[in-house]
């Protein structure tokens, strides 16, 4: 990710010489970006509604009760990518400790009883008078901007395993403890899984990074089997007829929707599984109800979406001349291509289940606010690159 020669930008001639098409740089560099967020992010406002207007009825006698707090995340979710937006890179290299610093204090705050706010049997969120936050979500993106930061910094000084290897490792760990204490196991393998991704771009030795990995297993089948609940979840998925009424309920009605929708789904709106069979069914499981109502090409639609995102966000990477910006924009395109991909994974039975929403299009303040806050980030860096 390093040494690459910059792209020059395209030039006009005439009146226009040395301009770019204000169409353009209205979008931040990256149009395509932006109207692959915002085609997911619509997709997420009809699903939330569709998804969540019984759900609310039943629980608080308001259907509109779950879609009016998805829009306003939206909505505060778009002012901070406006922000974040307008930002140079320099800004989040000069923000890349404080924000570390500032997350880990949050992350410790969230097991303070009084302070943090449990819910489901989990400790994730603080509460600011009404509103309430996942540290999780900014801890994300916070280890991304220490990551990038530090291995631009060291230079080829990362290929010595005391420099590349062990303050990184060290830093990436420390947060994802922290997300088990609560526990939150899908963002510590988020946090885990971008180390490694972002270690190997930045030209840490891949025998470094095995060496590391060998000795993380032991920790990591610890970490799995001495929960009982982790290992019901375990057993679950690789034998989900175990337990059709108990823990495996939701994996089997995950695959009965999907199983129902067939090619085409059973059209908008008319989705069994969302009246109170499939749990979670507006938050994690959202895809599952695609599958259902939009069926095959509706599932493959949205992958398409997230395979463009992915494309757009590597394709910043690559063209940034700057070693810590293109690694920026590696992490955070990882951050949520790597998300949706685990989502997806686990509603199709492919992974055992985690609490992992799926960026832009399930319910959740937090996440939307982040997911969008990170596509700032890149469209800051997509406007840099040219």
């Amino acid at each position: 990710m390093t040494g690459w020669p910059a792209t020059a930008r395209p030039a006009f001639r005439g009146p226009l010489d040395d301009q770019r098409p204000r169409a353009l740089g209205g979008f931040g560099g990256d149009p395509w970006l932006v109207l692959t967020v915002v085609a997911l992010l619509a997709l997420g406002l009809v699903m939330v509604f569709n998804v969540s207007y019984f759900w609310g009825q039943d629980r608080f006698g308001d259907p509109f009760h779950f879609f009016r707090k998805h829009c306003i995340a939206i909505a505060v979710g778009a002012v901070a990518c406006a922000a974040t937006s307008r930002l140079p890179s320099a800004a989040y290299r000069r923000a890349a400790y404080p924000l570390l610093l500032a997350v880990l204090l949050a992350l410790g705050l969230v097991l303070v009883p009084g302070l943090g706010v449990a819910r489901s049997g989990a400790r994730r969120w603080l509460a600011v008078g009404p509103l309430a936050f996942q540290p999780s979500e900014l801890a994300k993106f916070a280890v991304v901007l220490f990551l990038a930061h530090s291995l631009a910094k060291k230079g080829p000084r990362v290929r010595e395993f005391r420099m590349g290897i062990l303050p990184h490792v060290a830093v990436a760990g420390l947060v994802a403890v922290l997300c088990l204490c609560e526990p939150d196991f899908g963002t510590a393998v988020l946090t885990v899984a971008v180390l490694v991704l972002m270690l190997f771009a930045g030209g840490v030795r891949v025998r470094h990074l095995l060496v590391i990995g060998a000795a993380g297993l032991p920790l990591a089948a610890y970490e799995l089997l001495h929960a009982g609940y982790r290992v019901r979840r375990l057993s679950v998925f690789l034998h989900p007829g175990d337990d059709p009424r108990g823990i495996g309920f939701q994996l089997l009605q995950s695959f009965i929707a999907f199983g129902s929708g067939g090619l085409w789904g059973v059209g908008l709106g008319e989705s069994r599984q969302k009246m109170f069979f499939l749990p979670a069914a507006h938050t994690d499981f959202i895809f599952a109800v695609v599958g259902e109502e939009l069926g095959l090409m509706g599932a493959l639609l949205v992958l398409g979406l997230f395979a463009t995102l992915a494309y757009r966000g590597f394709r910043i990477a690559l063209r940034h001349p700057d070693p810590f910006a293109s690694l920026l924009a590696f992490g955070t395109t990882l951050l949520l291509v790597l998300e949706a991909a685990i989502n997806v994974a686990v509603v199709l039975g492919c992974l055992p289940t985690k609490g992992l929403a799926l960026p832009f299009v399930s319910y959740g303040g937090s996440a939307i606010l982040a997911a969008l806050a990170e596509t700032g980030v890149l469209l800051a860096l997509a406007r840099e690159a040219g």
